[in-house]
């Protein structure tokens, strides 16, 4: 969690200075992005919620996404985690939405993807980015700590770009 905090602290600089607000829908992660984002001093500027979406329950309670909206989608995939990311952006009226959906491990997912697998989106006003990540390791709380580094890092990567 320590090594989180300095990539949250650049993001939340970035984010008041702009004035925008995030919110966040996680999976595998359990919450390290939130706390994270949390941590910081003033988060409630810039921080409007997050949901640890970890099964269909959650899914379809916390983000409102009934079961026909998944046809053709499965979780742990890059389709899903822009679902998520615009769900979760549009449910708290925010600037962005930044989502995680993995398997930590020390197993692999019922969807055949093996433990490390995470993808992760970030939705905002020009439009949504993915991007899958690999770690090849069974470790879990190795998983959950590099899963959520990694959307922190492409989230502050992003908003890097946007002036």
């Amino acid at each position: 969690m320590q090594d989180l905090v300095p990539i949250a602290e650049q993001i939340a600089a970035r984010l008041i200075a702009r004035r925008q607000t995030i919110a966040v829908a996680e999976s595998s992660t359990g919450g390290l992005i939130s706390a994270a984002l949390l941590a910081v001093p003033g988060a409630s500027a810039y921080f409007l919620g997050s949901a640890v979406v970890y099964t269909r329950d959650a899914r379809r309670i916390l983000m409102d996404i009934p079961d026909g909206a998944m046809k053709g989608i499965r979780s742990a995939s890059e389709p899903y985690a822009k679902l998520l990311a615009s769900q979760i952006r549009s449910r708290f009226s925010c600037d962005w939405g930044l989502s995680e959906t993995g398997a930590t491990g020390p197993t692999g997912n019922r969807y055949g993807d093996a433990a490390g697998h995470s993808c992760m989106a970030i939705a905002g006003s020009s439009g949504q980015l993915a991007m899958t990540l690999e770690t090849g390791s069974a470790d879990r709380l190795a998983n959950m700590q590099v899963f959520a580094s990694t959307a922190l890092n492409f989230l502050l990567q992003n908003l890097s770009r946007q002036t």
